[in-house]
């Protein structure tokens, strides 16, 4: 009979980098960074080797943004025009995923077109105007978008002697 002797007792470290969790040799699932796990085997001589987990976890990362815009909205590499949820899925500075959720709420810009004749003068918009013509004003909505109003005005002179022959009729 022999009897086989084991000369030495192997060790090694496992290092592991991974996003959330990770289930290791020993069967247990990780969600936390670690370097106290061992695990005990028999290596290829038959004598024990015993194994350190090293282990880094990183998170995936999720957010939420709630943006209101006038006409269009650019967001990671594309242009929205309309309201919605939307979702981007990509990767964190970690390695790990990352989503992102938009609540994006578009109000538009608007634009309208007033005609006004007048006699001899009219005052709107803290200005008096003489002359006919188109004006432009840019303004805001109530949402705080871009408005322009366009004033078609047309004005009419008065003549001082239809003035006076009224006033002696």
């Amino acid at each position: 009979a022999s009897s086989c002797v084991c000369s030495a007792i192997s060790s090694s470290t496992d290092v592991i980098e991974a996003c959330d969790n990770s289930t290791w040799i020993d069967g247990n699932t990780y969600n936390i960074s670690t370097t106290t796990s061992t695990y005990l085997f028999m290596n290829a001589a038959g004598c024990d080797s015993t194994v350190t987990l090293n282990l880094t976890i990183n998170n995936s990362s999720s957010s939420s943004f709630n943006v209101t815009a006038c006409d269009s909205y650019a967001w990671n590499g594309n242009t929205y025009t309309s309201s919605g949820i939307y979702t981007w899925t990509g990767m964190n500075a970690v390695g790990c995923d990352s989503t992102a959720v938009l609540n994006l709420t578009i109000n538009s810009s608007s634009s309208y077109t007033v005609s006004v004749s007048s006699c001899d003068s009219l005052h709107w918009n803290g200005t008096t105007y003489t002359q006919s013509g188109t004006y432009i004003f840019p303004t805001l909505t109530s949402l705080g978008c871009d408005s322009i109003v366009t004033l078609n005005l047309t004005i009419k002179n008065s003549s001082t002697s239809s003035l006076l022959s009224l006033i002696h009729i």
